[in-house]
């Protein structure tokens, strides 16, 4: 549907979806089904990327009656700008992300140290990556007898027998094995052979894939080998486990699924599952811990270093490893059903997540933040955005002359281009070289529109550097939109003298502004 809005040039109708049961509103809500979860984590990377197509989440009751019906008319029309909502016979809600409980006042009642993996087998799916390596070291550390370490390449990945060399140096039994748990009989055929001696005591679901693309890019099949290393993967490993006695059971989701990502929607869809499946297990009596990772450094699944930089930038640099153990440990100890946890800087983050659309997702928490920074007072010079001041952008650039106007709009786009890219500064773009040959994809052109959304106050397409290919037609787009054509069509346009106000064919040549400039009264006539 958000594809064929785009394909229909559909931009007035905004695609609102409805659900039943993607998210609960408290314990008498029901049992959460991830199936529908998958949708709002579509929902929450649509509403970055495609704004204009795009309304919200509303997720319905069981039983839908005429006091519902109202509710929704009213989320539908607008009431209370909220975009992700839960409308119940006891009210509307909205999603918000909130600081979690701190240590000792959490609903679970473990002390410091309380959890640990215990005698028995411990399985780590994606074992004999990066993070299964780190995760499989801290196991070890920390009392576990057996680790199994499952990868589809098992020890023909890369270093996998140098891991299972070290972990057992250590005196644990390790064991590599090639299993691709998203194959369910193949998953079954491990669990049953694991020694008598060591049952399966824990299981931490670290296996994923990425195939990043807008949505206009996006197909079934992207989304299904996305969804096969994270949710199929997961649906097996709950289905399987049920009838042992498990001490944890850990899901690796994403950040991307709880807040969002632009390029991510297949991504943010799988961990939406997979936060969704850990509450559908706790409300059944199991454990479940779903922790939504901001990016780890150091080999996680950040990217390389143009990737790591994009992040920084938009607020949501790497997390150090040992950080990002230590926060799992205390999620275990104080038994967390579903938390985030990343390293965020709320500037910059709430800047990029609220650069298209306002996010009432985080406004508490970025509101929090925002008076404990001090301004940089960085020299921005020539670039004027709408963040200088409480004056619009347009209003202030009629206050300077034609040239002026050029310059300052040149180098707001140079700028941004250069922030985009990685470069330091404007003068790294060249303005009339084409924004492909600088380096763009998809997901940079999403970036640059978003920031020049917010440098603006425009609402500008998704194809701006497609249909503006250049640093000086963008420019001169951004004077358009932000002045008129009067101001685009070649100088600022005198009013007509009062003597000609009597010809009624200057008259109206007057009246008439064309993107090539005022046309003479016989061409018009």
């Amino acid at each position: 549907l958000v594809q064929a809005l785009g394909d229909a040039g559909v931009g007035a109708a905004p695609l609102w979806v409805a659900t039943r049961g993607a998210v609960s509103v408290g314990r008498s809500d029901g049992v959460v089904s991830p199936g529908q979860a998958l949708v709002w984590g579509l929902g929450r990377v649509a509403a970055l990327e495609l704004p204009e197509r795009w309304g919200g989440l509303v997720d319905l009751p069981e039983s839908v009656d005429e006091r519902v019906l109202g509710r929704l008319a009213g989320v539908l029309a607008g009431a209370g700008g909220e975009d992700q909502v839960a409308v119940r016979g006891s009210g509307v809600f909205g999603r918000r992300l909130v600081r979690a409980a701190a240590a000792g006042s959490a609903t679970g009642s473990a002390s410091e140290g309380s959890w640990s993996p215990g005698a028995g087998s411990v399985l780590v799916t994606g074992g004999t990556g990066a993070l299964g390596a780190r995760l499989a070291r801290w196991l070890v550390a920390n009392g576990a007898e057996h680790v199994v370490l499952t990868s589809r390449r098992g020890l023909n990945a890369p270093g996998a027998v140098g891991l299972r060399d070290e972990l057992a140096a250590s005196g644990a039994r390790v064991t590599v094995a090639a299993c691709d748990v998203a194959d369910r009989d193949a998953l079954a055929e491990l669990l049953a052979g694991l020694p008598e001696e060591l049952p399966l005591t824990a299981v931490v679901h670290a296996a994923g894939v990425l195939d990043d693309g807008v949505l206009d890019s996006l197909t079934p099949e992207r989304f299904a080998s996305v969804l096969r290393a994270k949710a199929d993967a997961a649906r097996h490993l709950d289905e399987l486990t049920r009838d042992l006695d498990l001490s944890a059971f850990v899901l690796f989701s994403s950040i991307t699924g709880s807040v969002g990502a632009a390029g991510q929607g297949n991504y943010a869809a799988a961990n939406a599952y997979l936060d969704a499946l850990a509450e559908r297990r706790r409300a059944q009596g199991l454990p479940a811990t779903s922790i939504a990772w901001g990016p780890w450094a150091e080999g996680g699944m950040a990217g390389d270093d143009a990737m790591e930089r994009r992040m920084r930038r938009e607020g949501m640099p790497p997390m150090a490893p040992e950080s990002a153990v230590a926060a799992l440990r205390q999620a275990l100890e104080l038994d967390d059903t579903a938390v985030t946890v990343a390293d965020i800087d709320w500037e910059n983050f709430a800047r990029t997540l609220t650069a298209v659309r306002p996010s009432p997702l985080i406004a508490e928490l970025a509101a929090a933040e925002a008076g404990q920074r001090a301004a940089t007072g960085a020299d921005t010079g020539q670039v004027v955005t709408d963040a200088d001041s409480a004056t619009p952008l347009g209003e202030r650039l009629r206050g300077l002359s034609r040239a002026e106007r050029d310059r300052a709009l040149l180098e707001l786009v140079r700028t941004q281009v250069a922030s985009v890219l990685g470069h330091g500064g404007a003068e790294a773009v060249e303005a009339g070289r084409a924004f492909k040959e600088l380096g763009f994809d998809s997901l940079a052109a999403i970036e640059l529109r978003n920031r020049l959304n917010a440098a603006t106050g425009l609402r500008l397409a998704a194809t701006l550097i497609y249909d503006y290919p250049n640093a000086t037609a963008l420019a001169d787009h951004l004077r358009t939109e932000l002045l008129g054509v009067d101001a685009a069509a070649g100088g600022d346009v005198a009013a007509p003298a009062v003597a000609v106000a009597d010809d009624p064919i200057a008259i109206v040549a007057m009246s008439c502004r064309f993107p090539g400039g005022v046309r003479s009264p016989e061409e018009l006539w």
